[in-house]
């Protein structure tokens, strides 16, 4: 869908962009760069008929991947019960046997989810990825819609799209469903974050206190916040924006200086929630995916709705027969990496890096999985006044509290490059608004 007045304007929505500074920031040879992410003014237009699957099937997805966390670091039902190997549990680089038998506030573990899709040429959509630990990237369309209805109004006159200004109250009500009783807060590792932007621009919108470590300390298993006034106050929920193995240098990872020394107490306590929930990780595991359309019929007793990408896991013979046999027409993907990074696409490999690659997967056959390469749906981009086609995909956000609900809009990312399937921030690539459409 082309708009004249978004497109005219789109340079002056990319400098106010960077006036608020809404940036990104990555670590590279151990330096940190600070960079725009480049927003499009062409929309990705999901029809309501097509929102309304897409809804149903990620809040089933979720609902399923909230009860496997509360399985896995409870009874563990599915590994007794043969669904899920205890091997892709248990030597999981995000699973914390120091979360175990932790029940959170309500339940819930993951309370903002990020989860990846992709639609193919054919407009059936596929996801890639479930994000569980910290998804973000909720702050770049908001704001960009902010300024989008500044710079044309007329635009969301005349077009039936769905107000995405909900999502701070969607997360605030999300916060407060859990909140054991005092100010709910946002910790932030700090300016040098890479979604710094981010961190301030919610905490200021849902009304949170944004916080750095130095800001908390635990007493008598209770968190609290000390203002400028060196005056404490009980905190009941804490939005982190840290790593699990950073969060208490006296749980995990002891020369963490971003921490909370004794955070970990005070949630085991149930004095406190986290969101999300420490040790999630162990759910959005790459290997761990190929397993949640069986945790959707194991928990929920339902057919899922949304589709993986067809995925092959080396860990089975079989699926490594095949995998070593058609190695040059997948994409192979690290489990341990995100970002984008870590995925390798056979097809660009030399016969020499091909017969490595098998050796790899033959002798570590529990950290790769492989998928079939999807042709994603191009979406146009503009790029020099002229637009052309680019790979896309999804993140949808998803939030559970007294229920599950799923944001009426999301992070369209698109790449820059061409010949490129990596629509990350962090490789390049830049944002869309995502219109769903009210009718």
């Amino acid at each position: 869908m082309y708009d004249v007045d978004l497109i005219d304007h789109m340079d002056s929505i990319n400098q106010l962009l960077a006036r608020y500074g809404v940036k990104f920031g990555i670590y590279k040879n151990n330096m940190f760069h600070e960079q725009l992410f480049p927003f499009d003014a062409i929309p990705r237009v999901i029809t309501k008929a097509e929102f309304d699957v897409l809804e149903k099937g990620l809040i089933q997805r979720v609902d399923a991947l909230n009860l496997f966390l509360k399985d896995i670091y409870g009874e563990k039902k599915i590994v007794k019960d043969k669904v899920v190997p205890e091997e892709f549990i248990f030597i999981s680089k995000g699973y914390l046997p120091e979360c175990e038998r932790i029940c959170p506030p309500k339940g819930i573990y993951s309370h903002i989810s990020g989860i990846d899709l992709v639609q193919a040429k054919d407009h059936s959509w596929f996801i890639l990825e479930d994000n569980l630990r910290i998804p973000s990237g909720a702050s770049y369309p908001m704001i960009a819609r902010e300024l989008c209805r500044r710079a044309a109004p007329a635009t969301f006159r005349k077009n039936s799209v769905v107000d995405n200004r909900n999502y701070a109250m969607m997360l605030r009500e999300t916060m407060d469903y859990v909140n054991t009783g005092g100010i709910s807060v946002i910790l932030t590792p700090g300016r040098y974050n890479a979604a710094y932007f981010e961190h301030s621009y919610l905490a200021e919108r849902t009304g949170s206190v944004l916080a750095v470590s130095s800001d908390l300390f635990v007493e008598n298993n209770c968190l609290y916040y000390k203002d400028y006034r060196e005056q404490k106050q009980r905190v009941g929920v804490v939005y982190r924006r840290i790593s699990d193995e950073y969060l208490d240098p006296l749980t995990f990872l002891e020369e963490s200086l971003i921490g909370v020394p004794g955070i970990m107490d005070a949630y085991r306590a149930g004095n406190v929630a986290i969101v999300n929930a420490p040790g999630n990780g162990v759910a959005d595991d790459k290997g761990i995916y190929y397993f949640v359309p069986k945790m959707i019929r194991y928990y929920l007793n339902e057919e899922p709705i949304l589709k993986n990408a067809p995925t092959y896991l080396p860990f089975y013979e079989e699926d490594r027969k095949y995998v070593l046999e058609h190695l040059d027409t997948l994409v192979i993907k690290d489990v341990a990496e995100a970002g984008g990074y870590g995925v390798v696409f056979g097809s660009n490999l030399t016969k020499e890096q091909l017969s490595e690659f098998k050796k790899r997967i033959e002798t570590e056959s529990r950290r790769f999985i492989a998928q079939e390469v999807i042709d994603f749906l191009d979406l146009d981009i503009m790029d020099e006044g002229v637009p052309v086609p680019r790979k896309a995909d999804l993140r949808a956000f998803v939030l559970s509290g007294e229920t599950t609900r799923v944001w009426a809009s999301g992070l369209t990312r698109f790449s820059r490059n061409p010949d490129s399937f990596v629509v990350n921030s962090s490789q390049g690539g830049g944002f869309k608004d995502t219109w769903v459409l009210s009718r």
